[in-house]
């Protein structure tokens, strides 16, 4: 049984509405393929905290994060808990092909998704192969991503770790308003400095500590609680520890 619970939310009035709609699944689907989706689609809406998704739970639907943030998680026989990825706007939730969820998926900001209902999405991608073919480009980009934060984990300092994931949002962030990441760049901070520590491996004092020495370097500034803002997007990537010609796919 699903114990998923959501909260009723419109969504964007129509797919060209749709401010993901240029990164999304559903990125190349001309007028008529557009229709038939809304056929199949609903909108759900999540607060922060609220489980999107249990691990083994049954999923009849798939989705694309629309705005917010979520987390993937994956629970230890003993308890213990790992964060094992973001799922930020326009990334994919669910798989077709496959009953239950692999990961427990929780709202970390309020969160809305367009969803869609799996089999007559499924049957779909039959019949229109560039929506199985964009979907499998949003699957390769999961997979480097995943591969270069085993590198971040494994590899990178504290001061690193910070200036990546800053970066990586600051990238999607960028995109979703058709710019390049580049020169200044401002942008909210979706997750909270506790969130940050889990996702990094890092202590709540560590994540502090480096965001004010990032601050006090003047590679970010800080306006209210979470409004960052990147004076010089190349000084931020010289920080990550990553090639000048390599980073993060978002």
């Amino acid at each position: 049984m699903n114990r998923t619970v959501s909260i009723p939310k419109t969504g964007p009035q129509s797919c060209g509405d749709c401010p993901i709609r240029h990164r999304a699944v559903c990125a190349r689907c001309d007028d008529e393929e557009l229709v038939q989706l809304e056929e199949i689609k609903f909108y759900r809406s999540y607060q922060a905290g609220q489980v999107i998704a249990w691990s083994a739970d049954r999923m009849d639907f798939v989705a694309s994060v629309v705005t917010g943030i979520a987390t993937l998680t994956q629970t230890m026989e003993d308890g213990r808990r790992q964060m094992v990825g973001l799922l930020l706007p326009s990334d994919f939730v669910g798989r077709p092909g496959r009953e239950t969820a692999p990961y427990d998926v929780t709202a970390t900001t309020d969160v809305v998704m367009c969803c869609f209902r799996k089999k007559p999405f499924e049957e779909m991608m039959l019949r229109t192969p560039h929506i199985g073919q964009r979907l499998l480009e949003m699957t390769l980009d999961e997979l480097d991503a995943a591969r270069e934060w085993m590198l971040l984990l494994g590899r990178k300092t504290a001061r690193e770790k910070i200036a990546s994931l800053l970066a990586i949002l600051a990238r999607r962030d960028a995109s979703l308003q058709l710019r390049e990441p580049e020169g200044v760049i401002s942008f909210e901070l979706p997750l909270t400095r506790e969130a940050m520590s889990e996702y990094l491996g890092l202590t709540l004092e560590t994540v502090s500590r480096q965001i004010s020495a990032l601050r006090k370097d003047g590679i970010i500034e800080i306006r209210g609680k979470r409004q960052i803002t990147v004076p010089d997007f190349d000084r931020l990537l010289e920080e990550t520890g990553d090639d000048t010609d390599g980073g993060f796919l978002v």
